[in-house]
């Protein structure tokens, strides 16, 4: 009696080494044939033409010697640029740490490990995406219009941009944390809320800190471009010695900004060690 299998009940043998190498580099082939188009219509369509700084160092070389010396005139530049700086940072610190219930609420409800339903969960995301998806600065000109000039215009951009970008991250970290501590409560009879206090947070704590700080920092410098659409902050007078034609001013506030950036690299640098010692 024949044991012969039909067709489709044979095992398939694998394929020789040959034949899978050939693919692989096939499909390495095609990936990097793939990635040439694209940026050669990236470069088409941003008009990316290298040739057009070489032509154009004139222009740079003399808008540089304008800057240099820079004006340390202490009552006309760097009181106010001082003062605009600690605005500046203030923006950074607010939008940061007022989106923090919002983002915490969203980033829960947006979570598959911790939504209470998957309609909610929906949701979630959306507003979340939606939040990241429109950028700070068009929050900022939203905001001037309502609450006028301003630093209370850029905290509430920040605010909003905020918790979109941190509620997706603070999401994505409890959806990967180990669900044995959640379930062994959830088997112990401890409802959603006790779960969450009590088994997700904890775990999570270390890396929703170590987000906000990095938040912190990209918060900041966002606040510097908030200014340049009158949010306030150094931003605005660097915008305005632009308009101004007083580049040596603006190369004073620049290099303020330079020294509070570095500060605070410093500060959240110090502030992960001590958490991670």
């Amino acid at each position: 009696m024949s044991t012969t299998l039909p067709a489709r009940q044979r095992p398939k043998q694998p394929l020789p080494k040959r034949p899978r190498q050939a693919l692989r580099w096939g499909a390495t082939a095609a990936g990097i044939a793939a990635v040439v188009v694209l940026h050669a219509l990236a470069i088409q369509g941003t008009e990316f033409q290298p040739g057009l700084l070489v032509d154009g160092w004139k222009g740079m070389a003399a808008f540089v010697a304008d800057a240099f010396p820079p004006d340390l005139d202490w009552e006309k530049t760097l009181k106010p640029g001082l003062e605009a700086t600690l605005v500046t940072l203030w923006i950074g610190l607010l939008g940061t740490t007022f989106s923090v219930p919002f983002a915490l609420l969203l980033a829960v409800l947006a979570a598959q490990t911790t939504t209470p339903h998957q309609a909610v969960y929906q949701v979630a995301r959306a507003i979340l995406s939606f939040f990241r998806a429109v950028p700070d600065i068009v929050f900022a000109l939203i905001f001037v219009t309502a609450v006028g000039l301003g630093p209370f215009a850029g905290v509430l951009a920040l605010i909003c941009h905020n918790t979109g970008v941190m509620g997706k991250l603070w999401a994505e970290a409890m959806e990967e944390i180990d669900g044995g501590p959640q379930e062994a409560l959830r088997t112990a009879g401890a409802n959603r809320i006790q779960q969450l206090a009590n088994a997700t947070l904890p775990m999570v704590v270390p890396q929703f800190v170590g987000l906000l700080l990095y938040r912190f920092d990209v918060n900041v410098r966002s606040s510097l471009v908030l200014g340049l659409v009158g949010a306030g902050g150094i931003g605005l007078l660097i915008n305005q010695s632009i308009k101004s034609f007083q580049f040596d001013a603006m190369l004073t506030h620049i290099i303020i900004v330079l020294v509070l950036i570095i500060a605070v690299d410093q500060l959240s640098a110090f502030i992960r060690r001590k958490l991670a010692a």
